[in-house]
């Protein structure tokens, strides 16, 4: 029941977090369904491929695939007005999708007994695999790669369910919501990772 209630809420949360991206990149609407369905499905596609899962294990997920649809359509027909201020929910939506991705991306891997550290590369690239994918096929720099915190809390999540911490119903849901705030923390504040830049130096020796 937690593996389901995680999907579905990391598909809507991602295809919404698509969709918003492709609309303020004024894409059609084949482009918004095509974003959202990329980054709502991308990530797993990813993961099933570096943990030896065939990828048309992914066509077996129709449900999802409606319930992306659905969410997609909804936020699509929303009044122009209304969007405008639902911009800045892309973050929102994608710090939600980000947690239930990589936490579903852990589990997976844990239940085909992978060691610690495929568990960890299968949560980071579950929660981030598919925003990856959007915001190159968007014409942006990925979240990922940029000096704001965002796939280290994939890889708490992949820690926290590897080494057994969350183990329960409970405990997944309370870790869930932790990732979720700490990436919407990150991105409020302003939290940053150390970073070094070739460009500033070069420039000041010159």
């Amino acid at each position: 029941m937690t593996w389901e209630v995680l999907s579905i809420i990391g598909t809507v949360a991602f295809a919404i977090s698509g969709a918003i991206v492709a609309m303020e990149e004024e894409y059609d609407l084949l482009g918004v369904y095509i974003l959202g369905i990329v980054t709502a499905f991308g990530g797993g596609a990813i993961r099933n491929l570096l943990i030896g899962v065939p990828v048309s294990a992914l066509w077996e997920q129709g449900m999802l695939f409606h319930v992306a649809l659905f969410a997609m359509t909804i936020v699509y027909l929303f009044p122009h007005k209304t969007l405008i201020h639902w911009k800045r929910w892309g973050n929102f939506f994608d710090a939600l999708g980000l947690s239930a991705f990589a936490i579903q991306g852990a589990l997976y891997a844990v239940k085909m007994n992978h060691p610690l550290s495929a568990v960890i590369v299968a949560a980071v690239l579950t929660g981030s695999g598919g925003g990856i994918i959007r915001d190159v096929l968007a014409g942006r720099k990925p979240l990922v790669l940029r000096a704001e915190i965002y796939a280290v809390w994939a890889i708490v999540a992949g820690l926290a369910v590897g080494t057994g911490l969350a183990d329960s119903p409970i405990r997944l849901y309370m870790l869930f919501i932790v990732v979720a705030v700490l990436r919407i923390l990150s991105y409020t504040y302003k939290w940053k990772l150390p970073n070094r830049s070739l460009q500033k130096e070069t420039s000041e020796n010159m």
